[in-house]
C-alpha cells in the first residue's frame, strides 16, 4: 500500500488541486487499476497533463475513461466535476457523444488526430443544455506496444469569442439597415429584420411605440412568435416599464401565455428581457422592446449589455427618423409659409396694380390735358379704387395688429340680432339684383351679447362677401340663434361649394382654393383667416360645411356672458384709428362684380387721327369691371372693340368673330388668361391671331412667362394709355403684314402648282414622243452603225431629259411642303437595284458595276422610288470617280432594316459641302465628264425619299478610302 502510494505521489506530482484530487483517489477501484500497474506512455502524459496550464484532457483505454488538469476543470461545470474524475466519457458527456464519439473512435482505431475550430457542443453541466463553442484536437498516445493507448485532448472553450463575433455583426446590422429609415414605423420594422438575423441570441421580439404621453402602445413589428402567441400590453409589462424606464425580467412565459418557441431550436422560450427605447437627449421611453431570452444562454452581464445596447441602437435609430420628420415638418412649414407669402404677394401685386392702374392712367391722361382734369365716370373710377386701396390696407393692418397681438377690441353688450340684420340687409340690394334669393333670419335674443361693434361688422361683411362671390345662382341666408350658453351665426349659400380637400385649409391666411369658380378671382386670402381671428378675439370659433357643387354654410360661434373676454377690454376706449369701411364702398365694389357680359363699342367716324393707327376689331377681356369698361372707352377712340367678363365667354366670341387682336387680363375666374391663349392657340381659326396679356405679376420671369405660352406681348400693370395704345397698334400693324405675307406665298405657292401641271403634261409629252421615235428607228434593219449610234444618243438625251423633269417636279413639290409621295406594296430592293444598274450599265457602258447581296430583300416600300435612289446614288458615284475604277454596291439585311451603301473610289467630297450635301442645287467640283453635269437635285431628293420610307441616309468620305453613302430603311412603316 505504501509503494502504491509513493508511485502514485510520483506519477501524479503537482497539478494544483486536480493533483491533490488525483492523488487522493483510490485507481484501484477504477478500470484503469493502481498507478503502479499504468504503463509508461499513461504515466508521462497524465504528468504532461497536471502539470500543464493548458485545459488537457486525456482519453484513456477502449473506454477512454477521462484524466484532466485544473484549466479543464471549468468546462465540466459543478453538475459534472469531480464525478468525471476516472469516468469513461459516454457515461459523463452522453449528451454530445452522438458528435465526439465517433470522433474519438476514429482515432483510436486509425491512429489519425483531428482539429475541431469553434464547433458548437450543447453542454448540459448548469442544468440545461448550453450553447459551447470549443476549439480542440484529438492526438492519437502512443502505448508501450506501438499502438493507441489514449488520445490527447488540448481543447479551448471558445464561447464567450463567438457569442460577441455573433453580436457585434447584430449591432453592426441594426444602424445599416435602419439607415433608410424615414419614420418610426418603418425603423422598428427595419430594426425587426436584423434581429431576425440573430434568432440564437434574440428568439423573438416584439417593437411598440409609445404615444406622446407614454399611456398608448401600438405594436409596430415583430420577429419569431406565431400570430397566436402574441398576448397584450400587459401581458408583457410594457406600461410598468414605460413608466419606470427601466427593464424588466419576464419569466415563466409558458404559464402567462403557453408554449413560446423561437429562436432556432425546439426549445420553449420561457422568458424575456422588457427593455425601454429611450432617444437620445429624452428623459421618457419613446418606445419599448420585448426581446425573448436563449434557453439555451445564461442571461449574464454580457448578455444584459448587449440587449441594452440593442434597445439603444433601434432608440437612436427612433430618434434619428423623429429628427428628421421635425426638420422635415420644419422644412414643409416653412415651404408652407413661404408658399403662402408667395401667393400673397401675388394676389397682393395683382389686387394693387389693377387699382393703380385704373387711377395713374387716367390721372396721367389728366395731366397731358391739364384744363380738361377729371369728370364723371373717370373721376368715379379712380375714388372707387382709391376705397379699394384703402380696404386692402385695412385688412393688411387688421391681421398684422392681430399677429402681434396689438388689436384693441372695445367689448360692449349689444342686441346683436337687430345689428345682425341691419347689416346683412345692406347686402339685400346687390343680391336680389343679381338674381338671387336673400334671407335675413335674425329673431330677438333674450339677453345682450358681448361683441365689438366694429369687428363683428367686419366678420358679417367678410362672410356675406365671400358667400356673394362665389355664390352664382340660388340663395344666400343669414342666421342668428341662441345655443346652450352661446350665440351662432350662420352665413349659407347655394355657390360652388368647396372640395373636401381643401376644407380644412380654408381659414389658412393667405390660402385660396385653386380653381374655384366664383364672379371675381380678386382677392388676397386673408377675408376667411382675418374672420377666424376676430372671432378668437370674441373668446368663440369659426367653423365651415361644405359640398362641392351644392354651397357652403360658415357658422361662427360666441360665448354669452363677458366671463371669456379680458377685462380691461370691456367698454375699453379706442387708442387706434378705426379701420372700418361704410358699407356703400363694399357693395358698390360688390355691384362691380355683377357687370360682366359683352359689350361692344363701334369705332367713331369723326376721331380727328383716323389714319394714324391700323383699323381693327379688338377683343378684349377682364373680370374686372371697371378695368374693362376703361380700356373698353380708350380703345373704342380707335377700334372696334368687343369686352367680355372671362376666358370662356372671350373664346365663345373669338370663335363667333375672328378678332383682329386680344387683349386679355391674365388673373381671371374660370378660363384664365394662359388657358384662354392655349384653346386659342389649339384652334386653327384663332393660332394666328395676335394676344397681348395684361398681368399685375412684374419682373422678367413673368414676361418670358407670358410670351414661351405664346403671347405676342406682355404687358405689365400698371401701364400708361400711350403706352397700351403703342403695343396695340403695333401688333396689330405687325398682324396686317404677316397675313399680307401668307397671301403671298400662298399665291406663290398656287402659281408653283399650276407650273407643275405644265411641266408635268406639256415638256413630258414631247418627250415621251422623242422615245417612241428613237426606240421604233433602233428597230430598222436597214439602220447602219452610224445612224444606230446617233438613235442611241438620241435615247439617252431624252431619258436624261425626262429625269431631269422629274428631278424639277420632286423638287418643286418637297419645297412647298406637299413632300414626295410615296406608295408602298411589297417589293424585292435585290431584283429593284439589279433594274437600276441594267438601266445605268447602258449610259456608262465601259464602267464596272459591283454587286453584293446578303439576306433577305424584301420589304414594304415604293420600288419606283427606290429604284429612283439607286440611279441617283451609282450615277452620282459614276460622274465623280475615275474611269477604269469600279462603283461598289452592297445590300445587306440587319434585324428589321436593310442597309444599301454606294461606294466609289476618287477624290473626297470638300469638307465645306458635307453639312450641306443633301441640300437643293449642290454640287462638286470634281466631276469627269462634264456631258453628264447635274443640276445638284438628286442627292436632295434622295433624302427626302428616304426619310419618307422612315430611313436615314450618311456619307463618309476620305482621301484613303473614297466617298460611301449609306442608306437604312425600315422594311415596314
Amino acid at each position: 500500500m505504501r509503494a502504491e502510494r509513493c508511485a502514485s505521489d510520483e506519477v501524479l506530482a503537482g497539478g494544483g488541486e486536480m493533483g491533490v484530487l488525483m492523488r487522493s483517489t483510490d485507481w484501484s477501484r477504477t478500470v484503469l487499476g493502481p498507478v503502479e500497474t499504468w504503463p509508461q506512455s499513461l504515466r508521462t502524459t497524465v504528468s504532461t497533463c497536471l502539470n500543464s496550464r493548458f485545459p488537457i484532457l486525456v482519453w484513456w483505454g477502449p473506454d477512454l475513461v477521462m484524466l484532466y488538469n485544473d484549466a479543464y476543470r471549468p468546462m465540466l461545470g459543478r453538475d459534472k466535476h469531480p464525478r468525471a474524475l476516472g469516468l469513461p466519457g459516454r457515461e459523463v458527456w452522453q449528451e454530445i457523444w452522438h458528435i465526439i464519439g465517433p470522433m474519438l473512435e476514429g482515432v483510436l482505431h486509425r491512429g489519425e488526430a483531428t482539429w475541431s475550430e469553434n464547433i458548437m457542443l450543447p453542454l448540459v453541466r448548469a442544468g440545461f443544455a448550453e450553447e459551447c463553442y470549443f476549439t480542440f484536437s484529438y492526438s492519437p498516445i502512443r502505448d508501450e506496444s506501438g499502438g493507441v493507448g489514449g488520445v490527447f485532448t488540448a481543447v479551448y472553450e471558445t464561447t464567450g469569442q463567438v457569442l460577441s463575433e455573433r453580436r457585434l455583426r447584430t449591432l453592426q446590422e441594426l444602424p445599416s439597415r435602419t439607415s433608410t429609415a424615414r419614420t418610426a414605423e418603418e425603423a422598428c420594422a427595419l430594426a425587426a429584420e436584423a434581429l431576425s438575423q440573430n434568432l440564437a441570441d434574440v428568439p423573438f421580439s416584439r417593437l411598440y411605440l409609445l404615444d406622446d404621453e407614454g399611456r398608448k402602445a401600438l405594436l409596430t413589428a415583430f420577429t419569431g412568435l406565431p400570430p397566436e402567441v402574441m398576448g397584450s400590453a400587459e401581458d408583457w409589462s410594457i406600461p410598468e416599464v414605460s413608466r419606470s424606464g427601466q427593464s424588466v425580467l419576464l419569466d415563466g412565459l409558458s404559464r402567462r401565455l403557453g408554449a413560446v418557441m423561437g429562436g432556432q431550436g425546439a426549445t420553449a422560450v420561457d422568458a424575456a428581457l422588457v427593455l425601454p427605447l429611450v432617444c437620445p437627449g429624452e428623459a421618457r421611453p419613446s418606445g419599448v422592446l420585448v426581446a425573448g431570452l436563449s434557453p439555451h444562454v445564461l442571461l449574464d452581464e454580457k448578455y444584459r449589455s448587449f440587449l441594452g445596447l440593442v434597445a439603444g441602437q433601434i432608440a437612436t435609430a427612433i430618434g434619428r427618423v423623429r429628427v428628421l420628420q421635425e426638420a422635415q415638418q420644419r422644412a414643409e412649414a416653412l415651404a408652407a409659409l413661404d408658399r403662402a407669402k408667395t401667393a400673397f404677394f401675388s394676389n397682393v401685386s395683382h389686387e394693387l396694380r389693377t387699382p393703380l392702374t385704373l387711377m395713374l392712367s387716367p390721372l396721367e391722361q389728366a395731366l397731358v390735358v391739364p384744363d380738361e382734369g377729371l369728370r364723371g365716370e373717370e373721376l368715379r373710377t379712380v375714388h372707387r379704387n382709391s376705397l379699394r386701396l384703402l380696404k386692402l390696407v385695412n385688412a393688411l393692418l387688421d391681421f398684422s395688429r392681430i399677429e402681434e397681438g396689438r388689436a384693441q377690441a372695445s367689448f360692449e353688450p349689444v342686441e346683436l340680432s337687430s345689428l345682425t340684420a341691419d347689416l346683412a340687409s345692406s347686402f339685400r340690394s346687390a343680391v336680389e339684383k343679381a338674381g338671387m334669393r336673400f334671407t335675413v333670419d335674425c329673431p330677438p335674443l333674450q339677453e345682450p351679447v358681448w361683441v365689438d361693434r366694429e369687428l363683428w361688422e367686419k366678420i358679417v361683411f367678410n362672410l356675406l362677401s365671400n358667400a356673394f362671390k362665389f355664390t352664382l345662382a340660388g340663395a344666400i341666408a343669414v342666421r342668428l340663434r341662441p345655443v346652450e350658453g352661446h350665440v351662432e351665426l350662420s352665413v349659407e349659400d347655394t355657390g360652388t361649394g368647396i372640395p373636401r380637400e381643401e376644407l380644412p385649409r380654408v381659414f389658412e391666411r393667405f390660402h385660396r382654393v385653386q380653381g374655384a369658380k366664383g364672379r371675381s378671382i380678386e382677392g388676397t386670402g386673408i377675408g376667411l383667416a382675418l374672420v377666424q381671428e376676430l372671432v378668437r378675439l370674441h373668446g368663440g370659433s369659426v367653423r365651415v360645411e361644405s359640398t362641392l357643387g351644392q354651397g357652403s354654410t360658415f357658422t361662427v360661434t360666441i360665448p354669452l356672458g363677458n366671463a371669456h373676454l379680458p377685462r380691461e377690454r370691456l367698454g375699453a376706449t379706442r387708442t387706434q384709428a378705426s379701420t372700418g369701411l361704410e358699407a356703400a364702398s363694399l357693395l358698390e365694389e360688390l355691384s362691380q362684380w355683377t357687370g360682366g357680359g359683352v359689350s361692344t363699342l363701334s369705332t367713331p367716324s369723326s376721331r380727328s387721327h383716323q389714319g394714324e393707327l391700323p383699323a381693327g376689331h379688338i377683343l378684349l377681356v377682364d373680370d374686372n369691371t371697371d378695368m374693362r369698361h376703361y380700356l373698353q372707352r380708350l380703345l373704342a377712340e380707335h377700334w372696334t372693340v368687343e369686352a367680355v367678363a372671362d376666358g370662356v365667354m372671350a373664346l365663345e366670341a373669338a370663335r363667333k368673330r375672328v378678332p383682329d387682336l386680344i387683349l386679355s387680363d391674365v388673373m381671371m375666374p374660370g378660363l384664365d388668361g394662359f388657358g384662354l391663349l392655349r384653346e386659342l392657340r389649339a384652334d386653327p381659326r384663332t393660332q394666328t391671331v395676335p394676344v397681348i396679356l395684361l398681368s399685375a405679376r412684374a419682373g422678367e420671369e413673368a414676361t418670358v412667362e407670358g410670351m414661351n405660352a405664346g403671347a405676342d406681348d406682355y404687358l405689365i400693370k400698371p401701364f400708361s394709355a400711350r403706352e397700351l395704345l403703342a403695343r396695340v397698334s403695333a401688333q396689330l400693324a405687325l398682324s396686317r403684314m404677316r397675313q399680307e405675307a401668307l397671301q403671298e406665298a400662298r399665291k406663290r405657292a398656287e402659281f408653283e402648282q399650276q407650273l407643275i401641271g405644265i411641266v408635268s403634261h406639256d415638256l413630258r409629252n414631247p418627250i415621251n414622243a422623242v422615245l417612241l421615235s428613237a426606240h421604233a428607228l433602233l428597230k430598222r434593219e436597214e439602220l447602219n452603225e452610224r445612224s444606230t449610234k446617233n438613235a442611241a444618243r438620241i435615247i439617252t438625251s431624252a431619258e436624261r431629259a425626262s429625269r431631269l423633269i422629274r428631278d424639277l417636279l420632286d423638287f418643286t413639290q418637297a419645297r412647298l411642303g406637299t413632300g414626295i409621295p410615296v406608295y408602298r406594296k411589297p417589293v424585292d430592293l435585290h431584283a429593284v437595284t439589279r433594274a437600276a444598274l441594267e438601266e445605268l450599265h447602258v449610259a456608262f457602258p465601259e464602267r464596272e458595276l459591283l454587286i453584293e447581296h446578303e439576306g433577305d430583300g424584301c420589304g414594304e416600300w415604293d420600288g419606283e422610288r427606290l429604284g429612283q435612289v439607286v440611279q441617283n446614288l451609282v450615277g452620282n458615284a459614276l460622274r465623280y470617280s475615275p474611269e477604269g475604277t469600279p462603283v461598289r454596291v452592297v445590300i445587306r439585311a440587319e434585324e428589321g432594316h436593310l442597309l444599301l451603301s454606294v461606294s466609289n473610289q476618287g477624290q473626297p467630297i470638300q469638307e465645306d459641302l458635307l453639312p450641306r450635301l443633301f441640300q437643293a442645287m449642290q454640287r462638286g467640283a470634281s466631276e469627269m465628264d462634264p456631258s453628264t453635269r447635274s443640276v445638284g437635285l438628286g442627292l436632295f431628293i434622295v433624302d427626302h425619299i428616304v426619310r419618307a420610307h422612315g430611313g436615314t441616309i450618311d456619307v463618309k468620305s476620305s482621301e484613303a478610302e473614297g466617298t460611301t453613302f449609306r442608306v437604312r430603311l425600315p422594311r415596314r412603316e
